[in-house]
């Protein structure tokens, strides 16, 4: 049985647009592109963690707010059971930390970007959004 690993997404929305960042080269799912966020340490609510990872990864602080979709999917380094979450910044601006780019896109450019399978769901969703 595969390992399951929870995870959070924070879907940023800023001036009606969407932060998206791109994964680096050394990493799992090398130079695909996701919403950022992290793994969800034992013990901690799913809204903490998310706040805790972007204050670590982008050095900045959001609020967080409705679910936007929650999926499984299946790699072969584990499960991965990410619930993304729409978020607003509420002090900083997204820096690059541990990610090599990142862009601001309207929803119904999303579908542009090669994105990591398991935020396609999310990105689908999206696309229509009015924000």
């Amino acid at each position: 049985m595969k390992k399951v690993i929870n995870v959070v997404g924070a879907v940023i929305v800023k001036d009606g647009r969407i932060l998206c960042v791109k994964r680096g080269p050394n990493k799992s799912l090398p130079l695909l592109w996701e919403f950022p966020g992290g793994k969800i340490e034992i013990g901690e609510e799913p809204c903490e963690a998310l706040k805790r990872e972007i204050k670590e990864e982008m050095i900045c602080r959001i609020e967080v707010g409705e679910m936007v979709e929650q999926t499984l999917h299946d790699y072969d380094f584990g499960e991965v059971n990410l619930t993304t979450y729409l978020c607003k910044l509420i002090e900083g601006e997204p820096k690059l930390t541990e990610h090599v780019d990142l862009k601001w896109l309207e929803p119904r450019e999303l579908i542009k970007l090669d994105w990591a399978p398991a935020d396609i769901p999310a990105v689908e969703k999206l696309l229509n959004y009015k924000f």
